[in-house]
Protein backbone atom coordinates (compact mmCIF):
# COMPACT_ATOMS: atom_id res chain seq x y z
CA UNK A 1 0.00 0.00 0.00
CA UNK A 2 1.37 3.45 -0.97
CA UNK A 3 0.85 6.71 0.93
CA UNK A 4 -2.09 7.75 -1.24
CA UNK A 5 -4.00 4.51 -0.67
CA UNK A 6 -3.04 4.43 3.02
CA UNK A 7 -4.11 7.97 3.89
CA UNK A 8 -7.16 7.99 1.63
CA UNK A 9 -8.39 4.87 3.37
CA UNK A 10 -7.87 6.54 6.77
CA UNK A 11 -9.60 9.75 5.65
CA UNK A 12 -12.64 7.89 4.25
CA UNK A 13 -12.95 5.70 7.37
CA UNK A 14 -12.78 8.78 9.62
CA UNK A 15 -15.39 10.67 7.58
CA UNK A 16 -17.81 7.72 7.71
CA UNK A 17 -17.22 7.35 11.44
CA UNK A 18 -17.83 11.07 12.08
CA UNK A 19 -20.67 11.52 9.57
CA UNK A 20 -23.10 12.73 12.23
CA UNK A 21 -20.72 15.43 13.44
CA UNK A 22 -20.21 16.58 9.85
CA UNK A 23 -23.97 16.34 9.14
CA UNK A 24 -23.40 14.08 6.11
CA UNK A 25 -26.01 11.58 4.88
CA UNK A 26 -25.09 10.91 1.24
CA UNK A 27 -21.91 8.98 0.42
CA UNK A 28 -22.85 7.71 -3.05
CA UNK A 29 -19.91 9.47 -4.70
CA UNK A 30 -17.25 8.68 -2.08
CA UNK A 31 -15.41 6.63 -4.73
CA UNK A 32 -14.71 9.88 -6.60
CA UNK A 33 -12.59 11.21 -3.73
CA UNK A 34 -8.92 11.52 -4.69
CA UNK A 35 -5.68 12.00 -2.83
CA UNK A 36 -3.08 13.60 -5.11
CA UNK A 37 0.22 15.43 -5.15
CA UNK A 38 -0.65 19.15 -4.93
CA UNK A 39 0.83 21.72 -7.33
CA UNK A 40 4.43 22.55 -6.44
CA UNK A 41 3.72 26.19 -5.48
CA UNK A 42 1.67 25.08 -2.44
CA UNK A 43 4.64 23.30 -0.80
CA UNK A 44 2.43 20.56 0.65
CA UNK A 45 2.70 16.78 0.46
CA UNK A 46 -0.89 15.70 -0.29
CA UNK A 47 -4.12 17.21 -1.57
CA UNK A 48 -7.68 15.88 -1.49
CA UNK A 49 -10.98 16.90 -3.11
CA UNK A 50 -13.11 15.20 -0.44
CA UNK A 51 -14.85 18.41 0.65
CA UNK A 52 -15.86 19.24 -2.93
CA UNK A 53 -17.18 15.73 -3.59
CA UNK A 54 -19.19 15.36 -0.38
CA UNK A 55 -20.50 18.94 -0.36
CA UNK A 56 -22.01 18.43 -3.80
CA UNK A 57 -23.69 15.17 -2.77
CA UNK A 58 -25.00 16.67 0.47
CA UNK A 59 -25.78 20.15 -0.92
CA UNK A 60 -23.70 22.08 1.63
CA UNK A 61 -21.02 24.76 1.34
CA UNK A 62 -17.68 23.12 0.35
CA UNK A 63 -15.47 25.59 2.23
CA UNK A 64 -17.39 25.21 5.49
CA UNK A 65 -17.23 21.43 5.12
CA UNK A 66 -13.50 21.67 4.33
CA UNK A 67 -12.87 23.55 7.60
CA UNK A 68 -14.75 20.91 9.59
CA UNK A 69 -12.92 18.03 7.88
CA UNK A 70 -9.59 19.81 8.39
CA UNK A 71 -10.14 19.93 12.17
CA UNK A 72 -11.12 16.25 12.26
CA UNK A 73 -8.07 15.13 10.28
CA UNK A 74 -5.62 17.09 12.42
CA UNK A 75 -7.12 15.65 15.62
CA UNK A 76 -7.28 12.03 14.47
CA UNK A 77 -4.43 11.34 12.01
CA UNK A 78 -1.14 11.94 13.78
CA UNK A 79 0.94 11.95 10.57
CA UNK A 80 -0.86 15.14 9.47
CA UNK A 81 1.00 18.18 10.80
CA UNK A 82 -0.65 21.03 8.92
CA UNK A 83 -3.71 21.40 6.65
CA UNK A 84 -4.83 24.39 4.59
CA UNK A 85 -8.03 24.96 2.67
CA UNK A 86 -7.25 26.02 -0.92
CA UNK A 87 -9.40 27.27 -3.76
CA UNK A 88 -13.06 26.20 -3.69
CA UNK A 89 -12.46 23.60 -0.97
CA UNK A 90 -9.36 21.50 -1.62
CA UNK A 91 -7.45 20.33 1.47
CA UNK A 92 -3.66 20.57 1.20
CA UNK A 93 -1.90 18.37 3.76
CA UNK A 94 1.63 18.58 5.14
CA UNK A 95 3.04 15.44 6.73
CA UNK A 96 4.83 15.51 10.05
CA UNK A 97 8.47 14.54 10.28
CA UNK A 98 7.35 11.25 11.81
CA UNK A 99 4.96 10.69 8.92
CA UNK A 100 7.67 11.36 6.32
CA UNK A 101 10.14 9.11 8.15
CA UNK A 102 7.67 6.22 8.51
CA UNK A 103 6.77 6.35 4.83
CA UNK A 104 10.42 6.44 3.79
CA UNK A 105 11.09 3.39 5.96
CA UNK A 106 8.20 1.60 4.24
CA UNK A 107 9.88 2.34 0.90
CA UNK A 108 13.19 0.90 2.11
CA UNK A 109 11.47 -2.26 3.38
CA UNK A 110 9.55 -2.78 0.11
CA UNK A 111 12.13 -1.29 -2.24
CA UNK A 112 11.87 -3.93 -5.02
CA UNK A 113 8.12 -3.47 -5.31
CA UNK A 114 7.85 0.19 -4.38
CA UNK A 115 5.25 1.83 -6.59
CA UNK A 116 3.42 -1.39 -7.39
CA UNK A 117 -0.36 -1.46 -7.04
CA UNK A 118 -1.25 -5.14 -6.92
CA UNK A 119 -4.21 -6.02 -9.15
CA UNK A 120 -3.75 -9.77 -9.94
CA UNK A 121 -5.38 -9.79 -13.39
CA UNK A 122 -4.53 -11.93 -16.45
CA UNK A 123 -3.75 -10.12 -19.70
CA UNK A 124 -3.16 -11.18 -23.29
CA UNK A 125 -1.15 -8.47 -25.05
CA UNK A 126 -0.76 -8.88 -28.80
CA UNK A 127 2.01 -6.74 -30.21
CA UNK A 128 4.35 -6.47 -33.19
CA UNK A 129 2.52 -9.08 -35.35
CA UNK A 130 4.52 -7.87 -38.35
CA UNK A 131 3.87 -9.72 -41.59
CA UNK A 132 6.47 -12.48 -42.01
CA UNK A 133 7.01 -11.30 -45.58
CA UNK A 134 9.81 -8.97 -44.51
CA UNK A 135 11.88 -7.55 -41.67
CA UNK A 136 10.51 -5.31 -38.95
CA UNK A 137 10.50 -1.63 -39.84
CA UNK A 138 10.82 1.40 -37.57
CA UNK A 139 7.03 1.63 -37.12
CA UNK A 140 6.97 -1.94 -35.82
CA UNK A 141 9.82 -1.02 -33.48
CA UNK A 142 7.73 1.58 -31.66
CA UNK A 143 4.81 -0.81 -31.22
CA UNK A 144 7.14 -3.61 -30.13
CA UNK A 145 8.71 -1.51 -27.38
CA UNK A 146 5.35 -0.08 -26.32
CA UNK A 147 3.90 -3.58 -25.98
CA UNK A 148 6.92 -4.93 -24.12
CA UNK A 149 7.09 -2.04 -21.64
CA UNK A 150 3.33 -2.15 -21.07
CA UNK A 151 3.70 -5.88 -20.33
CA UNK A 152 6.54 -5.15 -17.87
CA UNK A 153 4.43 -2.46 -16.21
CA UNK A 154 1.40 -4.71 -15.74
CA UNK A 155 3.65 -7.52 -14.43
CA UNK A 156 5.24 -5.06 -11.97
CA UNK A 157 1.71 -4.52 -10.63
CA UNK A 158 1.31 -8.23 -9.93
CA UNK A 159 -0.59 -9.21 -13.09
CA UNK A 160 0.09 -12.23 -15.27
CA UNK A 161 0.80 -11.21 -18.87
CA UNK A 162 0.96 -13.42 -21.96
CA UNK A 163 2.93 -11.69 -24.71
CA UNK A 164 1.56 -12.83 -28.07
CA UNK A 165 2.61 -12.46 -31.69
CA UNK A 166 0.01 -13.13 -34.40
CA UNK A 167 1.75 -14.46 -37.52
CA UNK A 168 -0.11 -13.36 -40.66
CA UNK A 169 1.03 -16.40 -42.66
CA UNK A 170 -2.07 -16.88 -44.78
CA UNK A 171 -3.25 -15.30 -48.01
CA UNK A 172 -1.90 -14.10 -51.35
CA UNK A 173 0.94 -12.06 -49.83
CA UNK A 174 2.50 -15.30 -48.55
CA UNK A 175 2.40 -16.90 -51.99
CA UNK A 176 4.02 -13.75 -53.43
CA UNK A 177 6.68 -13.83 -50.72
CA UNK A 178 7.52 -17.49 -51.35
CA UNK A 179 7.65 -16.86 -55.10
CA UNK A 180 10.11 -14.01 -54.45
CA UNK A 181 12.34 -16.37 -52.47
CA UNK A 182 12.02 -18.99 -55.19
CA UNK A 183 13.11 -16.58 -57.93
CA UNK A 184 16.07 -15.44 -55.80
CA UNK A 185 17.06 -19.08 -55.34
CA UNK A 186 16.92 -19.50 -59.10
CA UNK A 187 19.02 -16.37 -59.46
CA UNK A 188 21.72 -17.61 -57.05
CA UNK A 189 21.68 -21.30 -57.96
CA UNK A 190 21.09 -21.15 -61.72
CA UNK A 191 22.23 -17.56 -62.53
CA UNK A 192 18.78 -16.61 -63.76
CA UNK A 193 17.98 -12.92 -63.80
CA UNK A 194 15.57 -11.76 -61.11
CA UNK A 195 12.90 -9.70 -62.86
CA UNK A 196 10.92 -7.59 -60.36
CA UNK A 197 7.22 -7.60 -61.04
CA UNK A 198 4.08 -6.44 -59.28
CA UNK A 199 3.45 -7.97 -55.84
CA UNK A 200 6.93 -9.50 -55.52
CA UNK A 201 9.34 -8.51 -52.72
CA UNK A 202 12.59 -6.93 -53.98
CA UNK A 203 14.46 -6.38 -50.68
CA UNK A 204 18.00 -7.62 -50.04
CA UNK A 205 16.73 -9.72 -47.14
CA UNK A 206 15.03 -12.03 -49.69
CA UNK A 207 18.49 -12.89 -51.06
CA UNK A 208 19.65 -13.69 -47.51
CA UNK A 209 16.72 -16.05 -46.97
CA UNK A 210 17.30 -17.68 -50.37
CA UNK A 211 21.02 -18.22 -49.64
CA UNK A 212 20.26 -19.81 -46.26
CA UNK A 213 17.73 -22.20 -47.78
CA UNK A 214 20.21 -23.27 -50.48
CA UNK A 215 22.85 -23.98 -47.81
CA UNK A 216 20.43 -26.20 -45.87
CA UNK A 217 20.70 -28.84 -48.60
CA UNK A 218 17.16 -30.12 -48.05
CA UNK A 219 17.26 -31.85 -51.46
CA UNK A 220 14.46 -29.68 -52.77
CA UNK A 221 13.88 -29.74 -56.50
CA UNK A 222 13.70 -26.07 -57.54
CA UNK A 223 12.74 -26.84 -61.14
CA UNK A 224 9.01 -26.38 -60.53
CA UNK A 225 7.59 -23.74 -58.21
CA UNK A 226 4.26 -25.49 -57.58
CA UNK A 227 5.91 -28.80 -56.71
CA UNK A 228 8.31 -27.33 -54.15
CA UNK A 229 5.90 -24.68 -52.86
CA UNK A 230 4.86 -26.28 -49.55
CA UNK A 231 8.41 -27.13 -48.46
CA UNK A 232 9.71 -23.76 -49.61
CA UNK A 233 6.86 -21.96 -47.88
CA UNK A 234 7.74 -23.47 -44.51
CA UNK A 235 11.47 -22.80 -44.87
CA UNK A 236 10.93 -19.23 -46.12
CA UNK A 237 8.55 -18.34 -43.30
CA UNK A 238 10.81 -19.95 -40.69
CA UNK A 239 13.80 -17.94 -41.91
CA UNK A 240 11.82 -14.72 -42.10
CA UNK A 241 10.49 -15.19 -38.56
CA UNK A 242 14.04 -15.96 -37.39
CA UNK A 243 15.15 -12.56 -38.75
CA UNK A 244 12.28 -10.87 -36.91
CA UNK A 245 13.01 -12.75 -33.67
CA UNK A 246 16.69 -11.80 -33.89
CA UNK A 247 15.79 -8.11 -34.18
CA UNK A 248 13.33 -8.43 -31.29
CA UNK A 249 15.98 -10.11 -29.16
CA UNK A 250 18.41 -7.27 -29.84
CA UNK A 251 15.70 -4.89 -28.62
CA UNK A 252 15.34 -6.96 -25.44
CA UNK A 253 11.92 -8.32 -26.46
CA UNK A 254 10.57 -11.86 -26.36
CA UNK A 255 7.11 -13.37 -26.77
CA UNK A 256 5.42 -16.17 -24.85
CA UNK A 257 3.31 -17.33 -27.76
CA UNK A 258 3.39 -17.20 -31.56
CA UNK A 259 -0.06 -17.79 -33.05
CA UNK A 260 -0.27 -18.83 -36.71
CA UNK A 261 -3.12 -17.55 -38.89
CA UNK A 262 -2.70 -20.47 -41.30
CA UNK A 263 -3.08 -22.98 -38.43
CA UNK A 264 -6.26 -21.19 -37.45
CA UNK A 265 -7.62 -21.73 -40.96
CA UNK A 266 -6.41 -25.35 -41.10
CA UNK A 267 -8.24 -26.18 -37.87
CA UNK A 268 -11.43 -24.69 -39.35
CA UNK A 269 -11.71 -22.27 -36.43
CA UNK A 270 -13.14 -19.57 -38.70
CA UNK A 271 -16.11 -21.72 -39.67
CA UNK A 272 -16.70 -22.68 -36.03
CA UNK A 273 -16.62 -19.02 -34.95
CA UNK A 274 -19.03 -17.99 -37.72
CA UNK A 275 -21.43 -20.75 -36.64
CA UNK A 276 -21.23 -19.50 -33.05
CA UNK A 277 -22.12 -15.96 -34.14
CA UNK A 278 -24.95 -17.32 -36.31
CA UNK A 279 -26.40 -19.15 -33.29
CA UNK A 280 -26.41 -15.80 -31.48
CA UNK A 281 -28.18 -14.15 -34.48
CA UNK A 282 -25.28 -11.76 -35.07
CA UNK A 283 -24.80 -12.77 -38.70
CA UNK A 284 -27.06 -12.22 -41.70
CA UNK A 285 -26.81 -13.24 -45.33
CA UNK A 286 -27.10 -10.18 -47.52
CA UNK A 287 -25.51 -7.51 -49.67
CA UNK A 288 -23.10 -4.70 -48.81
CA UNK A 289 -22.68 -1.29 -50.38
CA UNK A 290 -19.27 -0.60 -51.93
CA UNK A 291 -16.63 0.53 -49.44
CA UNK A 292 -15.55 4.15 -49.34
CA UNK A 293 -13.40 5.10 -52.31
CA UNK A 294 -14.74 2.34 -54.55
CA UNK A 295 -17.34 3.06 -57.23
CA UNK A 296 -20.43 0.94 -57.59
CA UNK A 297 -19.30 0.12 -61.15
CA UNK A 298 -16.27 -1.80 -59.81
CA UNK A 299 -18.14 -3.35 -56.91
CA UNK A 300 -19.72 -6.79 -57.28
CA UNK A 301 -22.96 -7.00 -55.34
CA UNK A 302 -22.75 -10.57 -54.11
CA UNK A 303 -24.74 -12.27 -51.41
CA UNK A 304 -22.42 -13.06 -48.50
CA UNK A 305 -22.27 -13.59 -44.75
CA UNK A 306 -22.23 -10.29 -42.87
CA UNK A 307 -21.47 -9.65 -39.21
CA UNK A 308 -23.93 -7.18 -37.64
CA UNK A 309 -21.20 -5.10 -36.01
CA UNK A 310 -23.39 -1.96 -35.93
CA UNK A 311 -25.30 -3.68 -33.09
CA UNK A 312 -22.11 -3.23 -31.06
CA UNK A 313 -21.12 0.33 -31.90
CA UNK A 314 -19.40 -0.06 -35.28
CA UNK A 315 -20.05 2.41 -38.13
CA UNK A 316 -21.18 -0.28 -40.58
CA UNK A 317 -21.72 -4.02 -40.79
CA UNK A 318 -18.74 -6.10 -41.93
CA UNK A 319 -18.30 -8.76 -44.58
CA UNK A 320 -16.99 -12.14 -43.50
CA UNK A 321 -16.63 -13.43 -47.07
CA UNK A 322 -14.84 -12.18 -50.15
CA UNK A 323 -16.36 -12.16 -53.64
CA UNK A 324 -15.12 -15.72 -54.24
CA UNK A 325 -16.71 -17.01 -51.02
CA UNK A 326 -13.46 -17.39 -49.08
CA UNK A 327 -13.06 -15.83 -45.64
CA UNK A 328 -11.99 -12.22 -45.29
CA UNK A 329 -9.01 -11.19 -43.20
CA UNK A 330 -11.53 -9.83 -40.71
CA UNK A 331 -13.23 -13.23 -40.41
CA UNK A 332 -9.87 -14.83 -39.62
CA UNK A 333 -9.19 -12.14 -37.03
CA UNK A 334 -12.59 -12.68 -35.40
CA UNK A 335 -11.77 -16.38 -35.10
CA UNK A 336 -8.39 -15.53 -33.60
CA UNK A 337 -10.02 -13.38 -30.92
CA UNK A 338 -12.56 -16.10 -30.29
CA UNK A 339 -9.64 -18.40 -29.56
CA UNK A 340 -8.26 -15.85 -27.08
CA UNK A 341 -11.62 -15.81 -25.31
CA UNK A 342 -11.71 -19.63 -25.26
CA UNK A 343 -8.27 -19.54 -23.62
CA UNK A 344 -10.00 -17.77 -20.70
CA UNK A 345 -8.47 -14.32 -21.16
CA UNK A 346 -10.72 -11.55 -19.89
CA UNK A 347 -8.35 -8.64 -20.58
CA UNK A 348 -7.18 -8.30 -24.18
CA UNK A 349 -4.86 -5.56 -25.40
CA UNK A 350 -3.89 -5.13 -29.07
CA UNK A 351 -1.02 -2.83 -30.03
CA UNK A 352 -1.68 -1.61 -33.56
CA UNK A 353 0.16 0.37 -36.22
CA UNK A 354 -0.88 3.81 -37.42
CA UNK A 355 -2.73 2.34 -40.43
CA UNK A 356 -5.07 0.23 -38.27
CA UNK A 357 -7.09 2.97 -36.58
CA UNK A 358 -10.17 2.20 -38.67
CA UNK A 359 -10.02 -1.45 -37.66
CA UNK A 360 -10.62 -0.92 -33.93
CA UNK A 361 -14.41 -0.58 -33.86
CA UNK A 362 -15.09 -3.74 -35.85
CA UNK A 363 -12.79 -6.05 -33.86
CA UNK A 364 -14.02 -4.54 -30.58
CA UNK A 365 -17.58 -5.24 -31.74
CA UNK A 366 -16.64 -8.85 -32.52
CA UNK A 367 -15.09 -9.43 -29.07
CA UNK A 368 -18.16 -7.92 -27.38
CA UNK A 369 -20.47 -10.21 -29.39
CA UNK A 370 -18.40 -13.35 -28.83
CA UNK A 371 -17.95 -12.82 -25.09
CA UNK A 372 -21.36 -11.38 -24.24
CA UNK A 373 -19.50 -8.26 -22.95
CA UNK A 374 -17.47 -10.40 -20.46
CA UNK A 375 -14.14 -9.72 -22.17
CA UNK A 376 -12.60 -6.29 -22.43
CA UNK A 377 -10.55 -5.43 -25.52
CA UNK A 378 -8.44 -2.29 -25.62
CA UNK A 379 -6.55 -1.21 -28.71
CA UNK A 380 -3.60 1.18 -28.58
CA UNK A 381 -2.40 2.71 -31.83
CA UNK A 382 1.27 3.66 -32.18
CA UNK A 383 1.73 6.53 -34.60
CA UNK A 384 4.57 6.95 -37.08
CA UNK A 385 8.25 7.47 -36.25
CA UNK A 386 10.27 10.07 -38.13
CA UNK A 387 14.05 9.76 -38.10
CA UNK A 388 16.23 12.85 -37.90
CA UNK A 389 19.93 13.64 -37.74
CA UNK A 390 21.19 17.18 -37.15
CA UNK A 391 17.65 18.45 -37.65
CA UNK A 392 17.33 16.85 -41.11
CA UNK A 393 15.34 13.76 -42.13
CA UNK A 394 17.69 10.79 -41.91
CA UNK A 395 17.75 8.11 -44.61
CA UNK A 396 19.35 4.76 -43.98
CA UNK A 397 20.24 1.85 -46.23
CA UNK A 398 16.70 0.52 -46.60
CA UNK A 399 17.99 -3.04 -46.66
CA UNK A 400 14.37 -4.11 -46.48
CA UNK A 401 13.41 -2.46 -49.73
CA UNK A 402 10.76 0.23 -49.34
CA UNK A 403 11.21 0.97 -45.64
CA UNK A 404 13.85 1.45 -42.96
CA UNK A 405 14.32 -1.74 -40.95
CA UNK A 406 14.92 -2.24 -37.24
CA UNK A 407 18.14 -3.99 -38.26
CA UNK A 408 19.37 -0.74 -39.82
CA UNK A 409 18.30 1.22 -36.75
CA UNK A 410 20.18 -1.11 -34.40
CA UNK A 411 23.31 -0.70 -36.49
CA UNK A 412 23.16 3.03 -35.78
CA UNK A 413 22.30 3.11 -32.07
CA UNK A 414 22.04 0.73 -29.08
CA UNK A 415 18.80 -0.67 -27.69
CA UNK A 416 18.77 1.50 -24.54
CA UNK A 417 18.24 4.86 -26.24
CA UNK A 418 15.88 3.23 -28.74
CA UNK A 419 13.68 1.78 -25.97
CA UNK A 420 13.71 4.96 -23.89
CA UNK A 421 13.14 7.40 -26.75
CA UNK A 422 10.40 5.33 -28.42
CA UNK A 423 8.42 5.97 -25.24
CA UNK A 424 9.29 9.64 -24.99
CA UNK A 425 5.97 10.64 -26.50
CA UNK A 426 2.45 9.41 -26.05
CA UNK A 427 1.74 6.52 -28.44
CA UNK A 428 -1.04 8.42 -30.23
CA UNK A 429 1.20 11.22 -31.55
CA UNK A 430 3.99 11.09 -34.12
CA UNK A 431 7.46 10.64 -32.67
CA UNK A 432 10.67 12.27 -33.88
CA UNK A 433 13.76 10.16 -33.25
CA UNK A 434 16.90 12.31 -33.47
CA UNK A 435 20.17 10.37 -33.79
CA UNK A 436 22.21 13.37 -32.74
CA UNK A 437 20.23 13.83 -29.53
CA UNK A 438 20.47 10.18 -28.41
CA UNK A 439 24.26 10.30 -28.73
CA UNK A 440 24.68 13.50 -26.72
CA UNK A 441 26.05 13.34 -23.19
CA UNK A 442 23.88 16.14 -21.89
CA UNK A 443 20.54 17.02 -20.36
CA UNK A 444 19.12 17.10 -23.89
CA UNK A 445 19.45 13.31 -24.04
CA UNK A 446 16.88 11.97 -21.52
CA UNK A 447 18.15 8.39 -21.36
CA UNK A 448 21.73 9.54 -20.76
CA UNK A 449 20.56 11.98 -18.09
CA UNK A 450 18.74 9.25 -16.13
CA UNK A 451 21.58 6.73 -16.51
CA UNK A 452 24.08 9.39 -15.47
CA UNK A 453 22.07 10.14 -12.31
CA UNK A 454 22.27 6.47 -11.33
CA UNK A 455 25.99 6.30 -12.17
CA UNK A 456 26.63 9.38 -10.00
CA UNK A 457 24.76 7.78 -7.11
CA UNK A 458 26.88 4.65 -7.50
CA UNK A 459 30.03 6.77 -7.48
CA UNK A 460 28.99 8.28 -4.12
CA UNK A 461 28.20 4.82 -2.73
CA UNK A 462 31.58 3.44 -3.85
CA UNK A 463 33.38 6.39 -2.19
CA UNK A 464 31.56 5.61 1.07
CA UNK A 465 32.27 1.85 0.75
CA UNK A 466 28.56 1.17 0.97
CA UNK A 467 26.10 -0.98 -0.97
CA UNK A 468 22.87 0.21 -2.56
CA UNK A 469 21.26 -3.14 -1.72
CA UNK A 470 21.85 -2.81 2.03
CA UNK A 471 18.88 -2.14 4.26
CA UNK A 472 18.84 1.31 5.87
CA UNK A 473 16.30 3.16 7.99
CA UNK A 474 15.38 6.68 9.02
CA UNK A 475 15.38 7.94 12.59
CA UNK A 476 12.66 10.61 12.67
CA UNK A 477 14.26 12.38 15.64
CA UNK A 478 17.49 12.90 13.69
CA UNK A 479 15.98 13.40 10.24
CA UNK A 480 15.78 17.05 9.19
CA UNK A 481 15.49 17.48 5.39
CA UNK A 482 16.07 20.91 3.82
CA UNK A 483 13.73 22.46 1.25
CA UNK A 484 15.46 20.82 -1.72
CA UNK A 485 15.37 17.41 -0.04
CA UNK A 486 11.69 17.82 0.83
CA UNK A 487 11.01 18.53 -2.85
CA UNK A 488 12.79 15.31 -3.85
CA UNK A 489 10.93 13.32 -1.18
CA UNK A 490 7.59 14.56 -2.50
CA UNK A 491 8.67 13.47 -5.98
CA UNK A 492 9.61 10.05 -4.61
CA UNK A 493 6.21 9.75 -2.91
CA UNK A 494 4.57 10.54 -6.27
CA UNK A 495 6.02 7.40 -7.92
CA UNK A 496 3.10 5.04 -7.04
CA UNK A 497 0.71 7.55 -8.62
CA UNK A 498 2.74 7.47 -11.83
CA UNK A 499 2.64 3.67 -11.88
CA UNK A 500 -1.07 3.59 -11.09
CA UNK A 501 -1.97 6.10 -13.81
CA UNK A 502 0.36 4.53 -16.40
CA UNK A 503 -1.14 1.08 -15.85
CA UNK A 504 -4.78 2.16 -15.62
CA UNK A 505 -4.62 4.34 -18.75
CA UNK A 506 -2.14 2.06 -20.58
CA UNK A 507 0.25 4.99 -20.93
CA UNK A 508 3.80 3.78 -20.16
CA UNK A 509 5.30 7.01 -21.62
CA UNK A 510 4.62 8.65 -18.25
CA UNK A 511 7.44 6.61 -16.70
CA UNK A 512 10.39 8.02 -18.73
CA UNK A 513 8.95 11.53 -18.24
CA UNK A 514 8.87 11.04 -14.48
CA UNK A 515 12.37 9.49 -14.35
CA UNK A 516 13.77 12.43 -16.28
CA UNK A 517 12.14 14.90 -13.85
CA UNK A 518 13.47 12.97 -10.85
CA UNK A 519 16.96 12.84 -12.36
CA UNK A 520 16.83 16.59 -12.99
CA UNK A 521 16.07 17.14 -9.29
CA UNK A 522 18.99 14.90 -8.35
CA UNK A 523 21.50 16.63 -10.66
CA UNK A 524 20.38 19.99 -9.29
CA UNK A 525 20.79 18.61 -5.75
CA UNK A 526 24.30 17.42 -6.62
CA UNK A 527 25.25 20.76 -8.20
CA UNK A 528 24.26 22.65 -5.05
CA UNK A 529 27.21 21.01 -3.30
CA UNK A 530 29.57 22.45 -5.89
CA UNK A 531 28.06 25.90 -5.45
CA UNK A 532 27.80 25.90 -1.65
CA UNK A 533 30.04 23.86 0.65
CA UNK A 534 27.12 23.44 3.10
CA UNK A 535 25.41 21.15 0.59
CA UNK A 536 28.38 18.93 -0.27
CA UNK A 537 27.61 15.22 -0.10
CA UNK A 538 30.99 13.93 1.02
CA UNK A 539 33.74 15.38 3.19
CA UNK A 540 36.93 13.47 4.08
CA UNK A 541 35.44 10.24 2.70
CA UNK A 542 32.34 10.51 4.92
CA UNK A 543 28.76 11.48 4.18
CA UNK A 544 28.28 15.00 5.42
CA UNK A 545 24.56 14.76 6.15
CA UNK A 546 22.54 11.61 6.85
CA UNK A 547 19.69 13.19 4.89
CA UNK A 548 21.81 13.16 1.72
CA UNK A 549 22.43 9.43 2.04
CA UNK A 550 18.72 8.74 2.54
CA UNK A 551 17.84 10.85 -0.51
CA UNK A 552 20.24 9.08 -2.86
CA UNK A 553 19.07 5.66 -1.65
CA UNK A 554 15.48 6.68 -2.35
CA UNK A 555 16.33 7.98 -5.82
CA UNK A 556 18.27 4.81 -6.67
CA UNK A 557 15.28 2.63 -5.71
CA UNK A 558 12.87 4.50 -7.98
CA UNK A 559 15.28 4.80 -10.93
CA UNK A 560 16.09 1.09 -10.68
CA UNK A 561 12.42 0.06 -10.59
CA UNK A 562 11.51 2.47 -13.38
CA UNK A 563 14.31 1.47 -15.74
CA UNK A 564 13.59 -2.21 -15.13
CA UNK A 565 10.03 -1.59 -16.35
CA UNK A 566 11.41 0.24 -19.41
CA UNK A 567 13.91 -2.56 -20.07
CA UNK A 568 16.81 -0.08 -20.11
CA UNK A 569 20.17 -0.92 -18.52
CA UNK A 570 21.69 1.02 -15.64
CA UNK A 571 25.48 1.34 -15.87
CA UNK A 572 27.20 1.88 -12.52
CA UNK A 573 29.95 3.88 -14.18
CA UNK A 574 29.81 6.36 -17.09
Amino acid sequence: MNIFEKYLSKINELILDKKNILKLTNFDNLNNVNLEVPPEQFNFDLSTNISLILSKANKIDPKNLAMSIKDLLLKNINHFEKIEVAGPGFLNIKLSNQGISDNINDIFINKNTYGSTMSNQIYNIEFVSANPTGPMHVGHCRGAIFGDVLSNLLEFNGNKVVREYYINDYGNQIKNFVESVYLRIREIKFKEQFLPKENLYPGEYIKEIASKIIKMDKKINFDNFNECYEKLRKLSLDESMNLIKQDLKKLGISHDNFFSESELVKKDLVKKTVLELQRKNYIVEGYLDPPKGETSKNWKKIKRLIFKSTDFGDDSDRALQKNDGTWTYFANDVAYHSDKINRKFTNLINILGADHTGYIKRITAAVTALSNTRVKLECKVCQLVKLYKNGEPFKMSKRAGEFISVHDLLNEVDKDPIRFMMLNRSNDVELEFDFKKVREKSKENPVYYVQYAYARINSIIRTLNKNLNEQISVNSKLFSPNDHEEKIIRKIFEWPKIIESSAFKLEPHKIPFYLYELSTLFHSYWSKGNEDVRFKFIENGQIKRTESLIIIYLISIVIRNGMKILGVSLPEKM
